[in-house]
């Protein structure tokens, strides 16, 4: 039972690997419990509920003029009853409409339930570390 819930928590992110490059929040929203906690990268500090994250990551997906490179790696996953949580460090590039161009590699915690026998994702965890003499982001570093 645990490595039948370990493996559908890899294909959970492998859906959101397709998802992101594709720009398509539906697969996303679907993996999502309705009322997510996430900390993100991005602003704001945190957000709550589905609704603000599909808005939040649409808009992610509409600032880039170029396809998401979006590559998981270092996946590790662990489950136990209806609980799992998949860490992971992945790497993401592009362009931005402001000509911007995006390459960085970010930390990811996902925790999830399953809810009614699907994965949900309850909590997204993301960071980047950070240079405490500067308190500046290190967003150069990779694996």
């Amino acid at each position: 039972m645990r490595v039948e819930a370990e493996e559908q928590l890899r294909d959970l992110v492998a859906e959101r690997v397709t998802a992101v490059r594709a720009k398509d929040v539906v697969p996303l929203a679907a993996r999502q419990a309705a009322d997510v906690v996430t900390f993100d990268v991005l602003p704001p500090l945190r957000s709550h509920g589905s609704w603000a994250v599909n808005e939040k990551t649409l808009n992610w997906f509409d600032g880039y003029a170029s396809d998401i490179g979006y590559e998981v790696h270092e996946l590790q996953v662990r489950a136990s009853g209806d609980v799992g949580f998949c860490w992971f460090v992945y790497h993401v590039s592009g362009t931005l409409r402001t000509g911007e161009e995006i390459d960085m590699w970010v930390r990811a915690t996902l925790c999830c339930e399953r809810i009614n026998g699907e994965w949900r994702i309850v909590h997204d965890h993301e960071s980047v570390p950070f240079d405490p003499a500067t308190g500046q982001a290190e967003l150069s570093l990779s694996p």
